[in-house]
């Protein structure tokens, strides 16, 4: 479809790094995208974050094995497009809207067997938990295209706030409101 008179596709990536990454590597090598945003939810490791609050993924650290495959001679940072991230945060801050950007964790594990991971990861400044970015950011480094994760915060891991299904399915429209735009760039 159309947003403001720019072309957009909008779909489903699936839940993991596996399934976003076979979708974003066919987006970017079989339909010529040059942008990748991902919109989602995610659980905030952080106590300040709040209900609602929007998270940008600057970058995303994982548990997953998937940048083992790029076989690089060291540790891979996957990172969003600054370019993307500046838009983003600029237009959030005009309209009042509380954003948090930094470091996110894509982990492949939901129900953790080991229940002191998530305060090991908090402990190093990680905002929020959820579990496709580092795929998506690994798979648009590598073709040389833009990607980027927004995020609404869905519960707080730390405090115990949660939202319910149905404000999940109605009321995460402010990142989809801050990610269309980047169409146009």
């Amino acid at each position: 479809g159309t947003y403001q008179g720019q072309e957009v596709s909008v779909m489903g990536s699936g839940m993991g790094i596996p399934s976003i990454s076979l979708y974003s590597w066919e987006l970017i090598h079989v339909f010529g995208c040059k942008k990748l945003i991902r919109v989602g939810s995610c659980g905030a490791l952080q106590p300040e974050l709040d209900l609602y609050d929007v998270v940008i993924g600057q970058t995303a650290s994982t548990d997953s094995n998937f940048l083992s495959q790029y076989n690089l001679p060291g540790t891979f940072a996957p990172s969003a497009s600054f370019r993307l991230i500046e838009d983003v945060r600029d237009r959030a801050r005009e309209q009042g809207i509380t954003t948090h950007v930094g470091n996110i964790l894509s982990s492949d594990i939901f129900y953790n067997f080991q229940d002191d991971v998530n305060d090991r990861w908090a402990r190093m400044g990680v905002l929020a938990v959820e579990m496709e970015s580092a795929g998506l950011y690994a798979a648009a480094a590598e073709a040389g295209v833009e990607a980027m994760g927004i995020f609404t915060v869905s519960d707080n891991i730390v405090t115990g706030g949660k939202t319910t299904p149905e404000e999940r399915e109605k009321a995460f429209t402010t990142m989809m409101e801050l990610a269309l735009p980047l169409a146009r760039l």
